[in-house]
């Protein structure tokens, strides 16, 4: 009888520290389950859906398919566009229905020097730039923008992905005139992972609508951040998404809006601000 009281007790000690440290794993994800949650606005993830180059297709086929389902998206303007110019209203127009006009710069100068650059012009070429100069030009964006919409908030989008001018990055300078800068490398990242000075993005050319979908629902599963980058919608540019592949995707956030949030980069960017900086808050200090 002592020896089933004894073996019983020593199950019981055995037990308890299992089910503490049980407890603090449940625990733990809850915890990081909540800051997702709270990341995303209590939903499973965001998407941001961003458009580049301030062409005509964005007024005339991107816009209006968000305007349907009241979905907004970031539209990255080039100040030298002559679509710009030409349809300014509408870009005002567009503004104010909530969508965000983002800064891809007065000029978008590309690095000519990388592969594959023919296309860049002597006068637009970023490897030929000082950083005096590109600071000048995305600062000069800044005022047309915010002639245009009124606002100072705004996020950046990198020309062609490039960061650096003669090894340094020149978005430094310009941290504190932006909430967050896009880049072009892709990826699904949980706030906690995000870098606002060059955020991942899904560049888009002629992908199906399944598969815009399929990564919306790994962002789901995963409760990251998603950000499609889009530049011709049904043509108007060499890197293209079909119409039908666009709206499926919309049509898919627009029905899972309970557990998707959709907003422009802007709110985004803010909205992980917000949590890297609670959670560096509550980092114990020694």
């Amino acid at each position: 009888m002592a020896d089933t009281v004894n073996l019983v007790a020593q199950r019981m000690r055995l037990f308890k520290p299992l089910t503490f440290a049980t407890s603090l794993l449940l625990a733990s994800q809850s915890t990081t389950f909540a800051q997702s949650a709270n990341s995303w606005n209590s939903k499973q993830c965001a998407v941001v859906l961003t458009y580049d180059d301030a062409i005509d297709a964005d007024l005339d086929n991107a816009i209006p398919a968000l305007d349907s389902l009241k979905l907004r998206g970031t539209f990255y303007l080039i100040g030298s566009s002559p679509v710009v110019g030409k349809r300014l209203n509408e870009w005002r127009q567009a503004a104010q229905r909530g969508h965000e006009l983002g800064n891809h710069a007065l000029m978008h100068p590309c690095d000519g020097s990388q592969p594959g650059r023919s296309f860049v012009t002597p006068d637009n070429d970023l490897s030929k730039y000082t950083v005096s100069r590109a600071v000048s030009e995305v600062r000069t964006m800044n005022t047309l923008l915010m002639a245009i919409d009124g606002k100072t908030a705004r996020t950046f989008a990198y020309p062609c992905g490039d960061l650096h001018i003669g090894g340094v990055k020149f978005y430094d300078q310009l941290k504190n005139d932006f909430v967050a800068a896009r880049g072009v490398t892709s990826g699904l990242q949980t706030a906690a992972q995000v870098d606002l000075t060059n955020i991942d993005s899904y560049m888009i050319n002629g992908q199906s609508g399944e598969y815009l979908i399929d990564l919306v629902k790994k962002a789901q599963q995963s409760r990251t951040v998603l950000v499609f980058l889009f530049h011709g919608v049904g043509g108007g540019h060499s890197l293209n998404v079909d119409l039908k592949a666009h709206r499926q995707l919309l049509r898919y956030l627009k029905a899972n809006e309970k557990n998707i949030w959709v907003a422009p980069m802007v709110e985004v960017a803010e909205q992980i601000k917000t949590s890297q900086q609670a959670k560096a808050a509550s980092k114990p200090r020694g």
